[in-house]
């Protein structure tokens, strides 16, 4: 294995970052106060975030519930998912948050907490599928994926076809169900290797980072045109929020550590900041009925033009109900 073979998934995925970093920067400083939307009241809607109590999650979680939605955290802390509902419950005397049990790194964990969320008997309008490991050493999930793969985008697919159903029963015509899916700016370098998934022929964390953010990406185009064929009023959106100054780059290079630590105040977003783009998908009356949209900074761009491979969205999607054990035909 040569050397460029473990620097190339490296560069490519710091590359991006700099170009993400260096739009920010330009964005901060331009000229006029960024513009604020004002979102309808959600009195009554019920949404599921994963990975909330923290991060560009727990800032989510927060606005939705000021704006009145029954929240549903989903984490794999005990602990943490209680505090982050007490500190959210502090703030706001009103909210309507609530802590479950989620290890999205097993599958056994994600039917558990679909079937106490299902005894509950109430809506689904929206899920958030926010968390995320990044750039972890080599290591495999309770059922053998690898972690990135494993975590980010087969826990978050199961989870999703699990709770189809609810959501395609608590959508309307004029008010559409929601899924959100974050990716990031490293899916433009991705690669899908179909006959690797799990990245067992040669590892690069960076790589299979990126392949599982591509992966999302694809997965959330193929579902939206599945349930625009069948006429379920449920939209599936793929949000980007930027490069964001949270936990989740605990493991990158000691340089790009040192630079993060010196001026992340002023290259990198908030996660305030981070979660805009993620609440003005889950709630903003532009996007009813709309979805299949690569969202960034609250506005349609483009993703890699390989997600819009219908085949490969479709070969992705068949291999996935296999590795999670769930019929092609779920829908």
């Amino acid at each position: 294995m040569s050397l460029l073979s473990l620097l190339l998934p490296a560069l490519r995925v710091y590359y991006i970052g700099f170009r993400v970093v260096l739009h920010q920067l330009l964005r901060r400083f331009r000229p006029g106060c960024p513009f604020k939307p004002v979102f309808p009241q959600q009195n009554g809607n019920v949404a599921i975030v994963t990975g909330g109590t923290k991060g560009i999650g727990y800032h989510t979680v927060k606005y939705l519930a000021r704006l009145g939605m029954h929240i549903i955290i989903a984490g794999n802390n005990d602990t943490e998912g209680q505090e982050t509902v007490m500190k959210i419950k502090e703030e706001n005397l009103n909210a309507k948050v609530e802590f479950l049990y989620c290890d999205l790194a097993s599958m056994k964990s994600i039917h558990q907490f679909v079937h106490t969320f299902k005894a509950k008997n109430c809506p689904l309008h929206v899920l958030i599928n926010n968390a995320a490991v990044m750039l972890v050493p080599e290591r495999k999930t309770e059922d053998g994926f690898e972690e990135h793969f494993g975590v980010n985008y087969l826990g978050h697919f199961l989870l999703t076809n699990l709770l189809l159903e609810t959501l395609k029963q608590s959508g309307t015509h004029s008010h559409n169900a929601r899924i959100i899916t974050i990716s990031s700016a490293t899916h433009y370098v991705g690669e899908l290797h179909l006959n690797d998934l799990q990245s067992s022929c040669f590892y690069s964390p960076h790589g299979a980072y990126a392949q599982s953010k591509l992966a999302l990406v694809l997965f959330s185009y193929r579902l939206h045109h599945l349930l625009t064929v069948e006429g379920s009023h449920v939209t599936v959106n793929v949000v980007d929020p930027g490069v964001v100054n949270t936990d989740l780059y605990r493991h990158i290079s000691w340089p790009a550590q040192l630079a993060k630590w010196i001026a992340g105040w002023l290259l990198l977003k908030t996660p305030e900041e981070g979660a805009s783009t993620s609440i003005y998908a889950a709630v903003s009356s532009e996007l009813e009925g709309i979805g299949s949209c690569y969202l960034y900074n609250e506005q349609r761009t483009k993703s890699l033009d390989v997600s819009y491979d219908e085949e490969l969205q479709r070969r992705l999607w068949t291999e996935s109900c296999k590795l999670v054990r769930i019929p092609d035909t779920v829908l």
